[in-house]
């Protein structure tokens, strides 16, 4: 069992301290955040507490005290969410393609981002206006709708490779004419 305090043994513990348990609590907090920096703030965080517990009190099994103290400071983190933007929400899939589907349906907090979504639903209702009739209700039953090809064909008799090839050519088409305001927005 491990016992360290300020008056026992000046700042030479903390150095000792750190370089027992630093690589193993820095793995163990990183595998718990989304981010190496997300990692080391809390690293340093834990740091902190360290050197102002030590001038107060003896820390006995400084290893069990400092994983505590990382995970209070991981849990402290996450319920700190901060407020969402149209970043989080506009995402590439694993076919590359621009996802907007949760930036359609989210709620924002601010008022830019608000009228950033305005600005986007006006930018795409214009371009699905362009679009053919059959290219149009393809995209927006299967991407507004979370409607499924093989619905869509049961419902309109169409082939699923006829849908499928509707929908390319609307993503297409869309994805062009909305690359000057997803350049902006991202």
């Amino acid at each position: 069992m491990t016992t360290i305090s300020m008056t026992e043994q000046t700042g030479s513990s903390i150095i000792q301290t750190v370089q027992e348990y630093g690589r193993r609590l820095f793995r163990f907090i990183r595998q718990r955040v989304k981010t190496d920096e997300d990692a080391e703030d809390i690293l340093q965080d834990v740091w902190y507490q360290l050197s102002n517990t030590l001038s107060a009190e003896p820390i006995e099994q400084v290893g069990s005290w400092l994983y505590t103290v990382a995970r209070n400071r991981i849990t402290d983190k996450y319920r700190k969410q901060k407020p969402l933007s149209i970043d989080d929400f506009v995402y590439e899939d694993e076919e590359g393609e621009v996802n907007y589907r949760d930036l359609f349906l989210a709620d924002f907090v601010t008022p830019e981002d608000n009228y950033e979504r305005e600005m986007f639903w006006d930018e795409l209702g214009k371009a699905l206006n362009d679009l053919p009739e059959e290219q149009r209700q393809v995209f927006v039953w299967n991407e507004l709708e979370d409607m499924t090809f093989r619905e869509m064909a049961e419902k309109t008799g169409e082939n699923i490779k006829t849908l499928i090839s509707r929908k390319r050519y609307a993503v297409n088409f869309l994805r062009e004419r909305l690359k000057t305001i997803h350049e902006e927005l991202v």
